[in-house]
């Protein structure tokens, strides 16, 4: 027992110290340098630098959870996502379209968790608002719109960021329209409804294309217009980096696709701390008691509805210019299945959870499981007896539904879980185990 105490100890202490004090800065100034240093000076597509990648990422973990002053942390987070990741992109343009693809995954994961963790409301067709968004900004900006009308063009170019906000407009719209049927639904029978939803737009989208062609059908729509580049001169002039128009692009969605990520944590951890908020906790935590207290409910659930909704329109459109091509199988059940399953991973409600949770679903689907196929694929052809028809990318449900089991069953409440939420977790899985206590007692003394 005293060992054991002892080792707590020093293991309390020793994390103590790279949270806080002089060792922390000297450790997490250590760590980015390494980092940075193996991943500039070893550019080519490897595990090694996948490896290196994703502790450079979980890097922006511990900057999180340490204890070192605000402004030596908002400089490192901002010369690692603003200058290292952006010029190992150059070196490599594989791992900055990743981080990209992460990028968007966190801010859908954001607006789920608004309507999953924020209000409990449990919605699996997330996705559907998320191609509307796509879609709008697919048909208005390629020649499809002249399926309205032969006499329309596609709008400029340069129109693409009030997109942006208007498809941001238009996901909150579609998200109260998808509110008003299912408000008086909870359980198992809202999650059938927004299933349905999803499954509604994808079908549409893939039928559309007659009488009228709008979306093209199951054929997509090709050609997405990209809006113009402006930083041209500077990078290629000031900078220095002869960059040719694709790692342009690349750059260009990276750092757009940053920009709405943070003011999407901005926004939702100001109406987190608000009074809609809170109303969405006490909604999520009991409907009966909430509505006693004078919380509007059906307001409050259409806001956590179009709220949720609007992130992913916003998304959908930068998507849509960025694919440069998208059809109604982008946008199938698995799609909401994978949003869903980045929020319990990293844990409902729980802003940094979403987030830790969105970028280790992302890297273990683009990067860390295809890599570990060619991996196998390498060892079988040295003569390794690896059976050929294992291939993880092939499995890649497989591991995420068994990595879901495991979280359920070790960590319930996520990797970094929300305290409320954990504590109403905690608290109903107390009340069962009494409730079964008793049970057993009663089965006892009847006996």
């Amino acid at each position: 027992m005293t060992s054991t105490i002892s080792s707590e100890g020093l293991w309390d202490r020793f994390r103590g110290m790279l949270s806080r004090g002089p060792t922390a800065y000297g450790f997490l100034g250590l760590y980015a340098a390494v980092c940075s240093w193996l991943l500039i000076t070893n550019p080519r597509t490897s595990l090694s630098t996948d490896v290196v990648f994703v502790l450079l990422l979980l890097l922006l973990l511990f900057i999180y959870r340490s204890q070192v002053a605000l402004p030596f942390r908002v400089g490192l987070v901002a010369i690692l996502l603003g200058v290292i990741i952006p010029y190992f992109g150059t070196l490599n343009p594989f791992y900055i379209d990743v981080a990209t693809q992460a990028g968007i995954f966190v801010a859908l994961a954001l607006g789920l968790n608004v309507v999953v963790g924020f209000a409990g409301l449990l919605d699996l067709g997330f996705v559907a608002f998320f191609a509307v968004g796509a879609y709008f900004w697919g048909i208005l900006s390629t020649t499809q719109i002249a399926a309205f009308n032969p006499a329309w063009g596609p709008v400029p170019p340069i129109l693409f960021y009030p997109f942006i906000l208007l498809g941001l407009l238009l996901g909150a719209i579609t998200g109260v329209l998808l509110g008003l049927p299912v408000l008086r639904l909870r359980g198992d029978y809202l999650a059938i409804v927004t299933l349905g939803f999803g499954e509604v737009i994808r079908v549409l989208a893939n039928n559309l294309d007659r009488p009228i062609n709008i979306t093209n059908g199951s054929q997509g729509i090709r050609d997405i217009e990209r809006p113009p580049l402006i930083f041209t001169d500077f990078v290629r002039g000031t900078l220095g980096w002869q960059l040719d128009d694709q790692q342009l692009y690349q750059q260009f969605f990276y750092f757009v696709v940053l920009l709405i990520v943070l003011v999407t944590v901005v926004i939702v951890s100001r109406l987190k701390l608000s009074r809609i908020g809170r109303a969405w906790e006490a909604i999520r935590e009991d409907e009966t008691a909430a509505i006693a207290q004078g919380i509007p409910l059906v307001r409050t659930k259409l806001l956590a509805f179009a709220v949720g909704a609007s992130f992913a329109g916003a998304m959908g459109v930068v998507f849509a210019s960025k694919q440069l091509f998208i059809n109604p199988p982008t946008f199938d059940l698995l799609r909401s299945i994978n949003i869903l399953a980045m929020v319990i991973l990293g844990g409902m409600g729980s802003i940094p959870g979403v987030i830790l949770g969105a970028v280790l679903v992302t890297l273990l689907d683009l990067q860390l499981l295809p890599r570990t196929a060619a991996v196998l694929r390498d060892l079988q052809k040295s003569g390794v007896p690896i059976p050929e028809a294992f291939d993880p990318t092939q499995y890649q449900r497989l591991f995420f539904g068994l990595l879901l089991i495991l979280m359920m069953i070790f960590r319930p409440s996520g990797i970094m879980p929300d305290e409320r939420h954990k504590g109403e977790l905690s608290e109903v899985a107390a009340t069962r185990s009494r409730g079964r206590g008793e049970q057993d007692q009663q089965g006892g003394s009847e006996a």
